[in-house]
């Protein structure tokens, strides 16, 4: 019920380790909600902080429980959850957001991006997908699904541009990437996961999730199709 897949997610045998992901639900449809929480909530390492049934209620607990992970719906009363997203980086900035969304429309998906959004489930994804899908976000993956990477970087050329051309002075030029942190760059606007990142450039996955943090500290932003998005807008990659 909550689009199959997402990045490829890989399903691998959980050991919990240290402090459980804590996860906010945020969704107006209260079967929904439901079907979330009993998936999530007998699952190693994952540990249910909260449920809203609005955006403005969702920021509101995300500013007091601090979630790791929030899945939110896109379209909800009082405050649709980009504009939560937006409001949710200010109160708790350390939360992996994830668009809970029945619309493929690609300048949606951007919208939630720009919001700092770390990915989007269609809700026709299985629900036994979910844990999996929070423990990739957490553990740092964008959950795009390949098949949509090449339309969603037309789309951020294309809004980036119409960007740059409306309000120019805002736009400064990104940091400098070294080489290996574009190759990584290139390889996440691919909508690759650290794990197959680390296969195609012979490295270890840590070494993948340290470049990738590296290049969101230096662009400063909160996820990775946020990077992409911003080297698109400054030619550091070229769309195929």
């Amino acid at each position: 019920m909550v689009s199959r897949p997402v990045t490829s997610v890989q399903r691998t045998e959980v050991v919990p380790s240290g402090d459980p992901i804590r996860v906010l639900i945020a969704d107006d449809h209260a079967l929904f909600r439901r079907g979330l929480e009993m998936v999530l909530q007998d699952e190693d390492g994952i540990e249910l902080v909260g449920q809203a049934s609005d955006g403005a209620e969702a920021v509101q607990i995300a500013a007091e429980a601090v979630p790791d992970v929030v899945l939110m719906d896109i379209r909800m009363p009082k405050t649709t959850g980009i504009e939560a997203a937006r409001q949710m980086k200010e109160v708790a900035p350390s939360a992996k957001i994830v668009i809970l969304t029945i619309s493929d429309e690609e300048e949606d998906l951007f919208e939630a991006i720009r919001a700092g959004a770390s990915g989007y489930l269609l809700k026709d994804i299985p629900l036994d997908e979910v844990a999996d899908a929070v423990r990739a976000v957490h553990d740092g993956q964008s959950l795009i699904n390949p098949s949509m990477a090449g339309k969603l970087l037309t789309e951020f050329a294309t809004l980036a541009r119409r960007d740059a051309e409306e309000e120019p002075a805002k736009h400064a030029p990104a940091p400098k990437l070294t080489e290996r942190e574009m190759e990584v760059l290139r390889l996440v606007a691919r909508g690759m996961n650290n794990r197959d990142i680390a296969k195609e450039l012979f490295i270890s996955e840590n070494t993948v999730k340290n470049h990738v943090r590296n290049i969101l500290e230096k662009l400063q932003i909160h996820s990775r199709m946020e990077a992409v998005m911003i080297a698109v807008r400054e030619k550091l990659i070229e769309i195929s």
